[in-house]
């Protein structure tokens, strides 16, 4: 997409406080683009307009809470006509269990924040992407959403449920010239590790005692062990230069693997039948 010759170019950038998200502002701002980024905390917006300057607007946006997300529309809605309009959704969240002891509850949690917060905030946005003069929509997806890993089964529902969903969404804004592109990061340096183990956690402390009996190494390391970063996680901005890429490129992939460990995943995972998968796969720990 090359730069609008009139009118502004916005992007909205949910989960924009830490992470993928917060490296997403930062490029995109510097890009030149008017970015909202949708925050959950007063401190996080603070941070990004001392970062981002005027090209960044905070906006107060829990993707599960339908009345933020009007009032997120509708502060975008305010600022119209664009030249361009885009959307990252890039909020999201994980609890490590086994599927065998994961409440429901949890899981509908997991599902209301990585799909259908994704899903609601597409649709209150769609008609101002569809009354720019260009749009696009970046799903901000993981290679779990590809390899289910054991242990994060929840989050890979989740994640295999967006691409599910980014397919179907961009067929049907095929004949509106709309492009959903799906990123696909494996481990990012980002603070999910830790939010993530700090959900295990509490979550380990109410399964019943047949949980550790039955998975006591996994349980042991949600108990004990402090959620790291894995050594090869790449930064933050090598995501958010993927993501800068699909909305500013002419023809945008329709899938972006992101790092050398989602290659790699992706390789295996198309090459190796799923029995060997399995065999190389449950020898992980969350």
């Amino acid at each position: 997409m090359a730069a609008a010759a009139d009118g502004t170019r916005g992007v909205l950038v949910s989960g924009a406080g830490k992470g993928i998200g917060e490296a997403t502002v930062h490029r995109l701002a510097a890009r030149g683009f008017r970015v909202f980024a949708g925050v959950r905390t007063p401190d996080d917006g603070h941070r990004l307009t001392q970062s981002g300057g005027t090209a960044v607007t905070p906006l107060p946006l829990d993707v599960s809470d339908p009345s933020s997300i009007d009032r997120a529309a509708t502060a975008i809605r305010a600022e119209a006509p664009f030249a361009f309009l885009g959307l990252v959704n890039n909020a999201a969240v994980s609890t490590p269990c086994p599927l065998e002891f994961l409440p429901v509850e949890e899981l509908r949690a997991l599902l209301e924040v990585n799909v259908v917060g994704a899903l609601a905030l597409t649709q209150a946005l769609l008609p101002e992407l569809r009354r720019a003069g260009a749009a696009r929509i970046v799903n901000v997806s993981s290679i779990n959403g590809r390899l289910a890993q054991p242990f994060i089964g929840g989050y890979s529902a989740s994640k295999f449920a967006l691409e599910g969903m980014s397919d179907a969404l961009r067929r049907e804004l095929r004949p509106s010239r709309i492009e959903v592109t799906v990123i696909q990061p494996g481990a990012v340096d980002t603070p999910i590790f830790r939010t993530a183990r700090r959900r295990g956690r509490e979550l380990a402390e109410s399964l019943p005692p047949a949980a550790a009996d039955l998975y006591p190494s996994v349980l042991h390391a949600l108990r004990e062990r402090p959620g790291r970063t894995p050594r090869h996680a790449i930064p933050a901005d090598r995501a958010a230069r993927v993501i800068e890429r699909a909305l500013t490129g002419r023809r945008p992939r329709t899938r972006y693997l992101v790092g050398a460990d989602a290659r790699l995943a992706a390789l295996l995972q198309a090459a190796l039948p799923d029995r060997l998968l399995d065999l190389l796969l449950t020898r992980s720990r969350p």
